[in-house]
């Protein structure tokens, strides 16, 4: 199997030398990082060539790094049948660039690039259909970015008095965002205060 892999690493290297950036093998899995103007012919030529057959597309995975300078990456994730191999690409940009669509090369893409543009905001080009396909029409921000609160910004709930289901900012009662660490052995802060509160009663 690795015998296989390092011989489809060599010849992709040979094929596509200067649109490939590194390659690795690791879990029996072939990972290249190539750079985003490129990704059409990457992914075109391993779909079409006879020694590579990566014919089917298993799922595009975003990333989000927010220190890096190139915050977000895309991981496109292909499996070739008639050779029992997996494939990763791997590509990096900035926050505004515009990704193209594979699309045209491999149709289930429309749902899988839908995902990445409604959880992290990355937008593709010549997409057919670009626009949030899990969150609702009028969501605000992309859930999976680093810099999302985990509470998200409006709730949802159904309105007796309206008699429909509304939108209203998160609301967060201070008392619950102040968490005590404490062993629960020695127990919490305000334990503590009502005890002590308790034992200067008897005191007096």
């Amino acid at each position: 199997m690795i015998e296989n892999l390092k011989k489809l690493e060599k010849f992709i290297n040979s094929e596509l030398t200067s649109k490939i950036q590194s390659s690795l093998i690791n879990n029996n899995e072939l990972s290249i990082e190539i750079d985003e103007q490129y990704l059409i012919e990457v992914i075109q030529f391993l779909k079409s060539n006879d020694k590579c057959k990566f014919r089917q597309l298993i799922d595009i995975a975003g990333v989000d790094y927010p220190d890096a300078e190139k915050r977000f990456q895309l991981v496109y994730l292909l499996l070739s049948h008639e050779n029992n191999n997996r494939i990763k690409i791997i590509i990096k940009f900035e926050i505004n660039q515009i990704i193209n669509s594979i699309t045209k090369i491999f149709p289930s893409a429309n749902w899988m690039e839908r995902e990445v543009f409604d959880m992290y905001g990355i937008k593709f080009k010549n997409h057919p259909d670009l626009r949030r396909i899990l969150t609702d029409y009028g969501f605000k921000g992309h859930p999976l970015r680093k810099d999302f609160p985990l509470t998200g910004f409006n709730e949802v709930r159904y309105s007796e008095k309206e008699k429909k289901v509304i939108y209203e900012p998160v609301k967060l009662e201070q008392n619950y965002r102040n968490f005590d660490f404490e062993s629960p052995w020695e127990g919490t802060n305000y334990i503590k205060d009502l005890k002590n509160k308790g034992a200067n009663g008897k005191k007096n």
